[in-house]
């Protein structure tokens, strides 16, 4: 595969954190990387660990330990961390005009709009609308 492969956080969750499919995401990235990554991930891995934490299948260190690493893998630039884009809001409200009929959620959306500005070829994620919509935007999709 070559291009620009945009991960979405359901599956780069995959990569921090012992789920069903992890070991496909691992070996992905270090075939594939780096992988590249927007702003909205960061924020999105954040509210996943706190959650996670929430609901006790992490504790407060890991939780640390977890972000700490997803951090530093953004300063060492084995992910590449993308800004929002002027006029992300106002794409992601085309965009869903743009797919009537699959059930694209905001964050979703803004995560398409990201990809599709940055020049992404593949999509990787674990969620099976997302993978819907990134088909219908004609991107390439790699489904954990």
């Amino acid at each position: 595969m070559s291009g620009v492969i945009y991960f979405d956080t359901s599956a780069l969750a995959k990569w921090y954190m012992n789920e069903s499919r992890s070991d496909d995401v691992e070996v992905f990235i270090q075939q594939h990387g780096p992988v590249a990554i927007s702003d909205l991930t960061i924020v999105e891995m954040r509210c996943l660990l706190s959650r996670r934490r929430r609901e006790k299948t992490l504790t407060m260190g890991m939780e640390a330990e977890i972000f700490a690493t997803f951090q530093e893998d953004i300063r060492r630039r084995f992910l590449i961390c993308h800004p929002f884009p002027a006029g992300l809001a106002m794409g992601a409200i085309n965009l869903m005009v743009f797919l009537p009929d699959i059930p694209v959620r905001s964050l979703d959306a803004m995560h398409l709009v990201i990809a599709k500005e940055i020049g992404c070829e593949i999509l990787a994620t674990a969620d099976r609308i997302m993978a819907e919509a990134g088909k219908a935007l004609s991107l390439k999709v790699a489904r954990f």
